[in-house]
């Protein structure tokens, strides 16, 4: 919502974190590992085609063992 009053609206950063009620932290957030969720998902989509009867368990134990992925299961 801020970044779209001060796009479209041409409000200042400041005063659109102050009118939706979040800080400038906030609004300057990028997420440090987006670009890791990518891959994860990528292995996890191409795994999933080529073996259709592997569940989680398979996949996720693929990727760490045989890949060298050092992913726990909390992040896959």
């Amino acid at each position: 919502m801020a970044q779209h009053a001060v796009t479209q609206f041409r409000a200042g950063i400041r005063v659109a974190c102050e009118v939706f009620s979040i800080s400038q932290s906030c609004y300057y957030y990028q997420p440090k590992q987006a670009d890791e969720n990518e891959v994860i998902a990528d292995w996890l989509i191409r795994l999933t085609t080529t073996q259709r009867n592997w569940g989680f368990d398979l996949c996720f134990l693929y990727l760490r063992n045989m890949k060298g992925f050092k992913w726990d299961h909390k992040r896959v």
